[in-house]
């Protein structure tokens, strides 16, 4: 099974928005995610809608940085770029007549909630100011801080 990637992937394009001069291009950030603009602009579509990042049509238009960096977490972007739920683990049937089914069910039904509920927390705590002071730090002296 794939995995959702926009998180991922926008958390990528935002620091590399964040560091670069003027506003990017849909064309150009789909070259640097080898993906289509459309994609790119439906993706961007809601960051623009939660106020993180905004567009400029016309000539030396596109997307830009709207928000500081320090107020908005990651668990912010994954809500944005409409993320699935954190885990796509479940149960093959929600209300069993089984009692071993119940048991299994609730047991895995308890532990993903307990799991979810740090990993939201921990994307919570994590702010794109941290994440581009990273990159910063990394890339002082690095020569792996090209786009890509």
């Amino acid at each position: 099974m794939r995995s959702d990637s926009r998180l991922s992937r926008m958390l990528h394009v935002l620091l590399h928005m964040a560091r670069h001069e003027g506003p990017m291009t849909s064309e150009a950030i789909a070259a640097m995610l080898g993906t289509n603009p459309v994609v790119v602009r439906r993706t961007m579509a809601g960051l623009r809608e939660a106020g993180y990042v905004r567009s400029d049509k016309g000539h030396g238009g596109g997307w830009a940085i709207a928000a500081d960096l320090g107020t908005v977490s990651l668990l912010d972007i994954h809500r944005a770029v409409g993320g699935p739920r954190i885990f796509a683990i479940g149960n093959d049937r929600p209300h069993p007549d089984c009692a071993v089914e119940k048991v299994v069910n609730a047991a895995i039904e308890e532990a993903l909630a307990e799991a979810e509920a740090l990993l939201i927390a921990r994307l919570g705590r994590i702010s794109l100011a941290e994440l581009a002071r990273s990159f910063d730090a990394h890339c002082a002296g690095a020569a792996d801080c090209g786009v890509g």
